[in-house]
């Protein structure tokens, strides 16, 4: 009963806070964080346990699912360089830096040390995510720092993977440096067989919903396919954060072809509700667990200090590498130098959150031989306390940072879907005066749905150059509109291919079209 009440009162809070983040234009999980480490510290609160699986089964999968099929193919081929040198260089850095950092300030066996870079080596995509989209970040700029985000947790799980089992072993006595040597053809095995596992889930999940029409039965497929992805991949023994990570980009990318208007809409009210549900209470749960773990430490008082400095090493090892190599790749590309102020933003968008909770919660308790695992409990507060460090610190300033470096484009994203608007008006009106010369309606019918489209045109041009939008007139007959929302519906698939328009707004436009289509579907019956 304690575990429910537990929930309940983190799904509570989770609300109140995200409500008054939105007010306040704070970043949710940073606030939410703040308010969990708030009730940990109040008297009387009960101390928080929470069972690894808890964190890595339950909570991880859809929301890695959910931020991996948000993101194009199309955009992850346009910064895959990039990424490729973040999601493992980086991740590869910031592991051996944490690891010699946290050996000689926390006098801990290299083996742990680490299991703790391993664990802290990854950024958090969700954070990130919905920051660079309040932002209105370049896309380019989006793309990469979420790209970046998803690719680097399945590198870093699987270095952590390998980590842990030598910690187990009883590997105290081996460098970093060995360790990685050690575990580079395992890093490859696991990497690409979660990959294979997750292609396999997505081309299974793609063959079934095609044919499907059920709304709620897709809805239902669509919620376990992170979790089906996640358990392949732990029963083959391979990485199962990229057995989702897989699955999410393949079965996004073919969403628009197996999915219904009516589903779509549907599926995206479902996972909004789970998304927020999972946010809530894990990041919260951050905050809230620190003070517990930091009563049940026995020893080491001088945890906040060496917490510290593993944070300002991860901070220092990604601007050490962000700029300097970007400046090796643009020359090796012939291609003009970034700015200093997108360095900058993607410098700072480190964030860790609930990737590096799940890793830290399910480090094991003891070795092979049954001996307690050293010095467990201080690398289980030592990353949990850097996730705070790294969420009210970069979570709260990445945006003041990227407005003062003039990055953000607040109304680029609303000018590209007012233009992209104007498209799809322009297309239904083509097609209705191609339906009109075939007498394929009544003229009256067919001036009423011409007036109708004319004035939203007027109104949408106006909304461009800034004067006053004429008042929308006349009705639409359902079976005339669908036809025209077809057309829409072409038009709006081939200015995303042409790169016209961003993910973003077509997704926008497209839950506009769904909405109508459903609502002449429900007219009619």
């Amino acid at each position: 009963m304690r575990s429910v009440e537990t929930v309940l009162f983190l799904v509570v809070l989770g609300t109140v806070v995200t409500a008054f983040a939105g007010r306040l234009r704070i970043p949710a999980p940073s606030l939410l964080v703040i308010a969990g480490l708030v009730a940990g510290l109040l008297p009387g609160v009960p101390a928080v346990r929470v069972a690894p699986d808890v964190v890595s089964l339950v909570v991880l999968p859809p929301l890695l699912y959910a931020a991996s099929e948000e993101l194009p193919w199309r955009d992850v081929r346009a910064v895959w360089r990039p990424v490729t040198v973040l999601a493992v260089g980086l991740v590869l850095a910031s592991a051996a830096a944490v690891a010699a950092v946290t050996g000689a300030v926390a006098a801990v066996p290299a083996s742990m040390a680490f299991v703790l870079g391993a664990v802290l080596a990854s950024t958090d995509p969700v954070a990130v995510s919905a920051l660079g989209r309040r932002l209105s970040l370049p896309p380019k700029v989006q793309a990469l720092v979420q790209a970046e985000s998803l690719f680097n947790d399945a590198t870093s799980l699987v270095l952590f993977q390998i980590a842990v089992s030598l910690a187990v072993a009883g590997t105290a006595g081996n460098s970093a440096g060995g360790m990685l040597l050690h575990g580079a053809g395992q890093f490859a095995v696991l990497a690409a067989g979660g990959a294979a596992a997750g292609g396999v889930i997505a081309a299974v999940v793609i063959a079934v919903r095609r044919r499907v029409t059920d709304p709620v039965l897709e809805t239902v497929l669509a919620l376990i396919t992170p979790y089906a992805a996640y358990v392949l991949g732990a029963a083959l023994h391979v990485s199962p954060v990229m057995a989702v990570i897989v699955a999410g980009l393949i079965i996004g990318a073919r969403r628009a072809r197996i999915t219904t208007a009516q589903t779509r809409l549907q599926l995206h009210s479902v996972y909004q509700t789970v998304i927020f549900l999972l946010e809530s209470v894990v990041f919260s749960l951050i905050g809230l667990q620190l003070p517990a773990l930091i009563r049940d430490l026995s020893h080491a008082e001088a945890w906040p200090a060496e917490a510290l400095a593993v944070a300002g090493t991860l901070i220092a090892t990604r601007i050490l590498w962000v700029f300097p190599l970007s400046a090796v790749l643009q020359r090796r590309a012939g291609s003009r130098r970034p700015s200093w102020a997108v360095l900058a933003v993607v410098s700072w968008a480190g964030t860790r959150g609930v990737v590096p909770l799940a890793a830290a919660l399910s480090i094991p308790l003891t070795t092979a031989s049954g001996t307690p695992l050293p010095e467990r409990d201080l690398i289980v507060v030592l990353a949990t306390a850097v996730i705070v460090v790294s969420l009210i610190v970069q979570g709260l300033t990445l945006e003041p940072l990227a407005r003062f470096a003039g990055i953000a484009q607040p109304g680029a994203a609303q000018h590209e879907e007012t233009i992209a608007r104007l498209r799809l008006a322009e297309a239904s009106l083509a097609r209705l005066d191609e339906l009109a010369d075939g007498d394929a309606a009544p003229d009256i019918v067919i001036d009423r749905v011409r007036a109708s489209l004319q004035a939203r045109m007027g109104h949408t041009r106006a909304r461009i150059d800034g004067t006053r939008a004429p008042e929308p007139g006349g009705l639409t007959e359902r079976e005339l509109r669908r036809d025209l929302i077809a057309a829409e519906n072409t038009e709006l698939t081939r200015l995303y291919d042409s790169g016209t328009i961003s993910a973003a707004t077509r997704q926008r436009l497209q839950r506009g079209l769904d909405l109508e289509t459903t609502r002449l579907s429900a007219e009619q019956h």
